[in-house]
């Protein structure tokens, strides 16, 4: 009778040990190949887009450990870059970002959840300037694939979401002559990543 409870100890040790277990894989964001983009209305006939090109990242996911899975950026508000001088100095014054008083953007995930299709909501704390709000995001995770570059493997992020800027203090505007404002309240973030498996 011992002989058989020891062999069925055994057995059930052994099956807990072969049960695979999954913990979320580090990645690195390739900034070369990224982009933390915006896209915001000018005179109420046109886009204008611009980028954050400085940031740092903390990126770890695995479909088969959500729980453990994380999206965590701090960019500097300095970097934007809208392809004019002028206007880029003007984002960085107080009349936007006040990047000198508050030099960093950041956002810090709290939940992953799965929607299906390679599809996710990530729900996490957006501060800039004085305010942080808790916000979802959708995001979209392609792979993943080999890194030919340096083997291990590669994801893809995409991101799409509206913010209204004036939620954080971001206010400057002013009136059109034929109504209307300069600058739109909505901005369209657009966030394409390609990140790189930590060997």
């Amino acid at each position: 009778m011992k002989k058989m409870l020891l062999f069925f100890v055994f057995l059930l040790g052994g099956i807990f040990i072969a049960t695979p277990s999954f913990s979320a894989q580090i990645y690195k964001v390739s900034k070369e190949h990224s982009t933390l983009g915006f896209e915001v209305t000018h005179l109420m006939i046109s886009k204008v887009t611009g980028s954050f090109g400085d940031y740092e990242d903390d990126v770890s996911f695995s479909a088969d450990d959500l729980a453990a899975s994380k999206f965590d950026f701090k960019v500097k508000a300095a970097s934007i870059n809208t392809l004019n001088s002028q206007r880029d100095t003007h984002l960085r014054s107080a009349d936007f970002f006040d990047a000198e008083k508050y030099p960093l953007i950041e956002f810090h995930s709290k939940k992953v959840v799965a929607k299906g299709a390679g599809n996710y909501e990530v729900t996490g704390d957006l501060t800039m300037k004085d305010v942080t709000k808790e916000v979802v995001i959708p995001i979209k995770v392609l792979g993943p694939v080999p890194n030919p570059m340096g083997g291990g493997t590669a994801i893809g992020v995409e991101a799409r979401f509206p913010l209204n800027r004036q939620d954080y203090n971001v206010k400057w505007n002013k009136a059109l002559d034929n109504g209307g404002m300069v600058v739109s309240d909505m901005v369209n973030v657009n966030v394409d990543l390609e990140a790189y498996a930590k060997q």
